[in-house]
């Protein structure tokens, strides 16, 4: 028997592959096949079986392109939700056997209604591992106010009660020799504060995960997951729907999106669409130069989730600047999070652009040192901090306001377009975003702190103020 874990950092999600006697079953898989696929033709193996833990709300999961590409049967928990493609509805303590392995869905709601859980039983017969998708993560749990989006009669207190049961029910007694694989890590909006480890034993987890403490009450549950919960991001009920409706094929949105396009077609589209120009590079290059009005959302940062964040229309036509080489790989990571509608990307890039003699624009940017001395002589400058709210609270610059990046919208209240602004994120990347955003609005005096908190934090030239742990990271 083969399990095979494979985890994507920009999303910190977990999809699964299993194997045993020539037949394959995928866990919870990303928008693109193809890596399933390979995996399934280099062993032999026929892919079976398709479950998914939940409808995703964070990422477009491809179990509709790998039940085409495939014939495999996708599986779900119990759910009365009518799916746009064929779907097998499974129940509770079900066993659907895997070569000479098992595996059991375990019906757990309380993330989501119809979350499960799969239980893998091995050739012998022993119960090996547990697929927890976002009911388990490794020293949280799910957060259980996301179905509510969905379903209108449906609240966070009724959730997190039913996940109170279905942990003490349904996974509690377990063996504590089992291993959690969940579906996402740290860096995730799925769960509070994710653990970086992305699996463990489940006798590990009783100890150490403060959900699973065994005399805490139903009541005392409810308020310690609900605690500390933002609003989540505002694409996840739209991937949700879409995990449930279906979409369109991998196929044809890369085929759509890979498009190249001259300096005189992709400036033609930019006047005559209304597509966002979403600039990929990272932050000290689009400083330099970058298309007026263009966004920077770097590719090498947690991409979609930041695009899923901030921009609202998922349908949002976008034209794409990208190095040289990585245009497939940003329509991939579009898709997904359902951004399907990239409609090309400028050949040559940034280069050809400023080669045709067309105008560029720049943001001005300055040094954690290069600041320490203007605050010196000036006590009153501006200070825009950007990083979460968490992230504020816990350790920060005394000069400085909290603007939060993924709440843009209420954070521009912040700033007056006549007076100047310093703003640094933890390392460049948010911060960037955040000035590109503004200035396509019309801000000009916008400032970018090279290196952000980490360098003025290290240069010992800032008052900060005291160290508080953080109980969230969201």
């Amino acid at each position: 028997m083969k399990i095979e874990q494979i985890y994507t950092g920009c999303l910190a999600q977990g999809a699964y592959y299993i194997e045993s006697k020539g037949e394959a079953a995928v866990i919870d898989p990303l928008r693109e096949v193809q890596p399933y696929l390979h995996l399934a033709q280099k062993r032999g193996a026929t892919i079976k079986y398709i479950f998914e833990t939940h409808f995703h709300a964070d990422f477009v999961s491809g179990h509709v392109d790998l039940a085409k590409k495939t014939g495999a049967k996708i599986i779900y928990g119990p759910t009365k939700m009518q799916t746009g493609f064929e779907a097998t509805i499974g129940e509770d303590g079900q066993v659907f056997e895997l070569g000479d392995a098992k595996v059991k869905l375990i019906h757990t709601p309380g993330h989501t209604m119809e979350s499960s859980c799969f239980l893998l039983i091995d050739e012998t017969g022993k119960e090996t591992a547990i697929f927890t998708g976002d009911t388990l993560f490794i020293g949280d749990v799910g957060r259980p106010d996301l179905a509510q989006h969905v379903i209108a009669d449906l609240t966070e207190e009724k959730l997190a009660g039913h996940l109170y049961d279905s942990l003490r029910n349904k996974i509690m007694p377990l063996s504590d020799d089992l291993i959690v694989y969940p579906a996402h890590g740290a860096g995730s909006a799925c769960g509070k504060n994710l653990s970086k480890e992305t699996s463990d034993t489940l006798g590990n987890q009783k100890k150490t995960n403060y959900a699973l403490r065994p005399e805490a009450s139903k009541e005392e549950f409810v308020k310690e997951v609900l605690t500390g919960l933002m609003p989540p991001p505002s694409y996840f009920p739209k991937n949700v729907l879409m995990n449930i409706n279906g979409y369109e094929s991998i196929d044809n949105v890369l085929d759509k999106g890979t498009k190249a396009l001259s300096v005189t077609a992709f400036e033609v589209l930019a006047n005559e669409t209304s597509a966002l120009i979403l600039d990929t590079r990272k932050a000290i290059e689009f400083a330099k130069g970058f298309i007026p009005n263009a966004v920077n959302i770097g590719l090498d940062g947690s991409f979609a989730v930041w695009v899923g964040t901030l921009v609202p229309d998922i349908k949002q036509e976008i034209l794409i600047i990208a190095e040289q080489g990585k245009e497939q790989e940003v329509v991939t990571r579009l898709a997904r999070v359902g951004y399907d509608n990239a409609i090309g990307y400028l050949e040559g890039g940034i280069e050809a652009w400023k080669a045709a003699g067309k105008e560029i624009d720049m943001i001005p940017t300055v040094s954690a040192e290069e600041l320490a001395k203007i605050l010196d002589k000036n006590h009153n400058i501006n200070i825009l901090d950007v990083r979460k709210a968490s992230e504020y609270y816990s350790e920060h610059v005394i000069e400085a306001n909290n603007a939060p990046l993924d709440y843009i919208n209420d954070s521009m209240v912040l700033v007056d377009k006549q007076k100047t602004y310093f703003v640094h994120c933890a390392g460049g990347y948010r911060s960037m975003t955040f000035i590109s955003i503004l200035k396509a609005r019309g801000y000009e005096n916008l400032i970018n702190v090279n290196g952000g908190f980490t360098a003025m934090k290290e240069s010992k030239k800032f008052h900060i103020s005291d160290y508080v742990c953080p109980t969230t990271m969201l």
